[in-house]
C-alpha cells in the first residue's frame, strides 16, 4: 500500500521530497518479514563486523532463525515478552529479530540499570525470559526472584568476538565477571543448542500493526513508562533510512554506537542501516579516549550519534588523517549547538571529509526516535528539517489542540505510522499525549515548544517538560528526586542539569537533610549508593550538594529555576 494512500498527507512539504519517496509501498509485513527480503536482495554482503569478526546477511538469518527455534523451545510464543538486556553486541541484534519471528514482544532495557529498574522492566510487562550480558548478572540475581522471569539466557561480549580478542577481554575484564548459579541460567551457546529440538519451517504471521517492542522513557512527566511500538512503525524508519542518507550504497559502513535500547539506535543506528545492505560496525561500549581510533580503524561511511560523540570526533588528536571516506554524521538525541555544527564542519573540511553531510532531526522515543530531519533546502543549522515523509508535524498552543500560525512559537505535535500505539498500562498518561485531533488523526503531544517559518521548516527551541540530556539519554529529575527523598536521610531535594564537557549536561543534586543527619562522608556515601541501586547509571547525579534549606516560589515549591542560575553565576 503506497503511503499517500494509507495516510493524507499535507501537500506542504511536497517540495522538499522525491518521487520515488512520495511513491514507496509501506511494508505489509514483519519487522523480520522485511529483514528477510534484505537478507534476500544482500546475501553475501557483511552485516555485522565485531571486532574485526564478519558476519554476513546470510548468515545472519541462519543465526537469527536457530535463535527463533531455541526461543520456541523455551516455551516462547506469540505476544510473550522476552526482555534484552545488552548492550551493541551481535547477540542482541539476533535476539530481537528472532523475538519477532514467532511472534514475541522485545523489551528493550539498559544492561546499566539499578536493581529496582529491572526489577520494575521485568515486571511491569510480565516479561517471561530475559537475555542479558554477563555484567547485569550481580543485579539481576537481587531481583529475579521477585518477577516471572522463568530463564535467563546470559551472554558475554566476548561470545562473538575472534579468538585471540576473546582472550584479552578475559584477562582485562572478563576475569572480574561472576558466572551465573542456578538451573534459571544457560549460557548463549548452550541456549542456542536448543534449536536443533525444533523444526527449521517456525515462525509466526505477524500484522504491520501488531506490537513488537517496548522501549522506556520518561514521557513527558518523568515516571517510567513502556512505550509499544509496532512492526509497522520499524519497518517505516528502516525503509526512510534510503532518504535520510541517499548517498549510502550497499556495502558502505556504519558505526553502530548509538545503544539499542535508545529508540534512535535500534531504529536509525541498527534495523535501518540493514534495509541499505550496509555494514554495521557494532561498538558495545563508548569510550571518549578511543573514539578518534575508532573511527580511523574502521572508516565507516556514516557516523550516527549524539553531540557527545561529534564532541569527541573533534577533540580527537587526529592530526593529518584523511577522512574522505565519511559521506554522512547524523546527529540526534538533542540539538546540535551552532558552535558544534561549525566545528564539526571545520573538522570534516580539515580532514578531507568537506562533503559529508552534517544532519540533524527531531523526535523522540514515543516515535521511534526520527520524525523530522534536515535535507535538501531544509539545511539550516537552526532547523530541525521537515517531517520524514508520511509523518506530519505541527505547532499549538500549549495545553490544547489549536494551531499557531507560521513563526509563533507553541507545542510541537507528530502524527504518522512511528508514533507509539501508548503506554503500557498507562491509560491516564496515554490519552494526555495521544489525541485524536479534528482531524481525526492521532496527534502525540511531544512537550517540546518550537515553530514553523513560512516554508513549512520546523525549528525547535526548548524543552516545556523538566529533562536532562546528557550523552543522548533523557534523565528526568523528577525520577531522581523521588528516589532521593526515598532514602531516610533525605527531607527533601531537587535536581538540575549543570554543563559538561563531553556528556553537555549532568544532573546535580540539593539535598536538605532529615532531623538526626549531619552532613558527612557516611551519609552521602549512603545515597550514593542508595542511587546506585535504584537508578540507570548515566542517571545518578554528578554532584550532591547539601543545603539547610531549598529557594522555594510563591506557591512553595522549589524554585529549581533559581539553582540553575545560582550554577550559571558560579561557572563564570
Amino acid at each position: 500500500m503506497k503511503l499517500f494512500e494509507r495516510f493524507k498527507r499535507n501537500k506542504m512539504w511536497d517540495k522538499y521530497y522525491t518521487k520515488e519517496e512520495m511513491n514507496f509501498e509501506m511494508p505489509e509485513t514483519s519487522i523480520y518479514g522485511l529483514f528477510s527480503e534484505h537478507v534476500a536482495k544482500y546475501d553475501k554482503l557483511t552485516a555485522i563486523e565485531y571486532f574485526g569478526k564478519t558476519i554476513s546477511y546470510h548468515h545472519l538469518k541462519e543465526l537469527v532463525d536457530k535463535c527463533a527455534r531455541a526461543l520456541q523451545h523455551e516455551g516462547i510464543g506469540e505476544d510473550d515478552v522476552v526482555t534484552i538486556c545488552m548492550p551493541n553486541i551481535p547477540e542482541s541484534l539476533i535476539s530481537f529479530f528472532a523475538i519477532n519471528k514467532i511472534g514475541a514482544i522485545a523489551n528493550m532495557i539498559h544492561p546499566l540499570s539499578g536493581e529496582e529498574e529491572i526489577k520494575h522492566y521485568l515486571s511491569s510487562t510480565n516479561s517471561k525470559m530475559l537475555m542479558m550480558i554477563d555484567i547485569s548478572y550481580e543485579k539481576v540475581k537481587q531481583v529475579i526472584s521477585s518477577t516471572n522471569v522463568k530463564r535467563v539466557v546470559v551472554v558475554s561480549a566476548k561470545d562473538s568476538m575472534p579468538f585471540w580478542y576473546s582472550v584479552g577481554y578475559f584477562v582485562t575484564q572478563g576475569y572480574k565477571v561472576k558466572h551465573p548459579k542456578g538451573a534459571r541460567y544457560i549460557s548463549w551457546e548452550d541456549f542456542l543448542l536448543k534449536s536443533y529440538r525444533v523444526p527449521k519451517n517456525v515462525g509466526i504471521i505477524r500484522k504491520k500493526d501488531d506490537i513488537a517492542a517496548i522501549l522506556h522513557s520518561g514521557g513527558t512527566t518523568g515516571n517510567p513508562k513502556g512505550i509499544l511500538l509496532t512492526n509497522q512503525a520499524f519497518n517505516y524508519m528502516a525503509c526512510q533510512e534510503r532518504y535520510i542518507v541517499p548517498n549510502v550504497k550497499a556495502g558502505d559502513s556504519v558505526l553502530a554506537i548509538m545503544p539499542n535500547f535508545h529508540g534512535f539506535g535500534l531504529g536509525v543506528c541498527l534495523v535501518g542501516p540493514l534495509s541499505l545492505g550496509a555494514r554495521l560496525i557494532m561498538i558495545p561500549q563508548f569510550s571518549v579516549k578511543t573514539f578518534g581510533k575508532l573511527i580511523t580503524k574502521h572508516r565507516p561511511q556514516v557516523i550516527v550519534g549524539v553531540p557527545t560523540l561529534f564532541g569527541a570526533v573533534i577533540d580527537a588528536k587526529l592530526t593529518n588523517e584523511d577522512m574522505s571516506y565519511i559521506k554522512y554524521c547524523v546527529s540526534g538525541g538533542d540539538s546540535l549547538s551552532l558552535t558544534m555544527f561549525d566545528r564539526l564542519k571545520d573538522f570534516l573540511r580539515e580532514h578531507g571529509a568537506g562533503n559529508a553531510d552534517v544532519l540533524q532531526g527531531y523526535g523522540m522515543t514515543e516515535c521511534l526516535a526520527a520524525c523530522s530531519v534536515m535535507r535538501g533546502a531544509t539545511k539550516d543549522i537552526f532547523s530541525i528539517g521537515v517531517p520524514l515523509y508520511g509523518n506530519e508535524m505541527k505547532i499549538v498552543v500549549p495545553g490544547t489542540q489549536e494551531e499557531v500560525k507560521p513563526g509563533e512559537t507553541g507545542e510541537i505535535c507528530l502524527s504518522g505510522p512511528t508514533v507509539m500505539v501508548g503506554y503500557l498500562n498507562n491509560k491516564k498518561e496515554t490519552n494526555q499525549v495521544l489525541q485524536i485531533h479534528k482531524d481525526k488523526k492521532v496527534w502525540l503531544h511531544t512537550g517540546d515548544a518550537g515553530y514553523m517559518n513560512e516554508d513549512g521548516i520546523f525549528h525547535f527551541e526548548l524543552r516545556i517538560k523538566r529533562m536532562i540530556v546528557s550523552s543522548g539519554y533523557n534523565i528526568y529529575p523528577s525520577h531522581i528526586e523521588e528516589v532521593l527523598d526515598s532514602h531516610p536521610a533525605v527531607l527533601k531535594s531537587t535536581v538540575i542539569g549543570i554543563p559538561h564537557k563531553y556528556k553537555i549536561q549532568v544532573a546535580k543534586a540539593y539535598i536538605v537533610l532529615d532531623e538526626g543527619y549531619e552532613d558527612s562522608w557516611s551519609v552521602k556515601k549512603s545515597i550514593k549508593e542508595h542511587c546506585k541501586k535504584n537508578l540507570a547509571a548515566y542517571s545518578i547525579p554528578y554532584e550532591f550538594e547539601f543545603r539547610k534549606s531549598l529557594p522555594t516560589t510563591r506557591l512553595g515549591k522549589v524554585n529549581f529555576k533559581q539553582l540553575e542560575d545560582e550554577n550559571k553565576k558560579n561557572e563564570k
